[in-house]
Order: structure tokens, then C-alpha cells, then sequence
């Protein structure tokens, strides 16, 4: 029998084979990895930071007596150009008058007609609210947007290849204004996405806002969109049972 084949030095001589071996292995299976993550990752990162929800919305004030200016989205209001006046008050009138040597030279008079005995106009304090608001959702139509702007809506039941997109409605039909209030839209998107918006304006009794919401990577089939006005109940209502709004909508492949 041969005993020199267990001997320390050959015993030292197998386990630096398999050091090296578990090395190159190591360091095969780490290109690998680091190919597959440069292959694969960016595009799975790339496509979940492709997801954004596009919101616009459009102010309508409650109908009433006073006459004011609401400037929406599509108001362009133009600054610096030379502004011009108009005085009704007053009227000029050119009258000959007499010079030093007799002969009648042009003069400025200045007549002003004054109304006697007419209706005086008195601005009238808006009365005091009292009660409680009540917001209401309600959704108008859904479509989708052909662009990244909310303001490219397209109303159509049928959306294949869009960005799909909701039409709603949050009003406030109460006797009091709401104060800031938010709302949450929870949308079929792969990951399950429930938009929270900023605070919204105060509603006075009356007023509405008509928003047009869209959204990336949304889920195939039959889905539901459903709409809430103040989620968090922070508003107090006079009813909070007219807060959610909901649609189904069919969104092809």
C-alpha cells in the first residue's frame, strides 16, 4: 500500500485545487450577475419610471348675481402692452373766443353732464354662510389622452394603446364652503397605484372643479376607476355618503 498519497503535503496540495477552483467560480458566476443586471434591470427600472399620472382641472365658479372674471387654462392674459382708458364723464367741446385784437381765436371748454334724481347703486354684503358644505364626485366620462397633456382628452369607450383617462367632477353642493380639501383616485395601473392630489382649493356653495386625469401602465381587461373627495374626512359634511364615484372602464391589449 502506497501511504504517501495521504500525506499533509498532498492533503495541502487538494485543498488549494479546490480554493481555486471555488474562486473561478466565484468570479464566473459574478460576470454573469453583473451581465444579467445590465441586460435586464434597466429595462424593468425603466419601465416602472416610465408610470406618471397627467392631471388637469378647470375651475367653474357658482352662478350668481356678482360679475367677475374666472381665468382658466386656456385664458392667456397679456402683459406690458400699452394700456388705454375711456372717460364717459366728460366731454370737450372747442368754442370761439375773443383776443386782444378782436378776432375770435379757438378756446377749450369744458362741459360735464350730471344725472339729478337717479338710482343710487349700493353694493350689497354677501349674506353668511351657514350649514355645512357637501362635496359630491361625480364621473362625466372616460377616454384616454393622446399626449402627455390632459388638455389632449379624447372621450371614447373604447381605448386600446392610449394612456387611459378619467373625466370627474367635484362639486360643492352644501350651504358652506369646505375649506382645502384633497381627493384620491385609485387607478388600475400594474402596481396598484391610488393618485393622492395636493390640497384643493376652498368650494364655496356652488362651485365645482372639472378634472381630467390619465395615467402609464395600466392593467389589460375590464377595470374599475373610483374617485374620492376629501378621503381623509377632514372636511365635516352635511353628507359623506355622495363622496366616491366609480366607473368601469375596458382597456384592450
Amino acid at each position: 500500500m502506497n501511504e504517501s498519497a495521504f500525506t499533509p503535503k498532498n492533503r495541502q496540495a487538494v485543498v488549494n485545487a479546490l480554493a481555486i477552483a471555488g474562486f473561478i467560480a466565484l468570479i464566473g458566476g459574478s460576470m454573469w450577475l453583473a451581465v444579467y443586471s445590465t441586460r435586464y434591470v434597466p429595462n424593468v427600472v425603466g419601465r416602472m419610471g416610465a408610470a406618471a399620472v397627467y392631471l388637469g382641472s378647470v375651475f367653474t365658479p357658482a352662478e350668481g348675481p356678482t360679475l367677475s372674471v374666472i381665468p382658466t387654462a386656456s385664458t392667456t392674459i397679456a402683459f406690458g402692452e400699452a394700456a388705454s382708458s375711456t372717460d364717459t364723464s366728460a366731454t370737450e367741446t372747442t368754442v370761439p373766443q375773443a383776443s386782444k385784437s378782436g378776432t375770435p381765436t379757438a378756446g377749450k371748454q369744458t362741459n360735464q353732464t350730471v344725472q339729478i334724481g337717479g338710482a343710487t347703486t349700493t353694493a350689497t354684503a354677501p349674506a353668511p354662510l351657514n350649514g355645512l358644505p357637501d362635496l359630491v364626485a361625480t364621473i362625466n366620462t372616460v377616454g384616454y389622452l393622446a399626449t402627455t397633456s390632459a388638455e389632449s382628452f379624447i372621450a371614447t369607450t373604447s381605448i386600446t394603446g392610449y394612456r387611459p383617462a378619467v373625466n370627474f367632477t367635484i362639486k360643492n353642493i352644501g350651504t358652506h364652503a369646505t375649506g382645502p380639501w384633497t381627493f384620491t383616485a385609485n387607478i388600475p395601473t400594474s402596481v396598484g397605484y391610488v393618485y393622492q392630489s395636493q390640497p384643493q382649493q376652498s368650494l364655496a356653495p356652488g362651485d365645482s372643479i372639472d378634472y381630467t386625469l390619465g395615467f402609464d401602465q395600466s392593467n389589460k381587461g375590464v377595470q374599475v376607476i373610483s374617485v374620492t373627495a376629501d378621503p381623509d374626512k377632514k372636511v365635516s359634511e352635511s353628507n359623506e355618503t355622495n363622496n366616491t364615484a366609480s366607473v368601469k372602464v375596458t382597456i384592450g391589449y
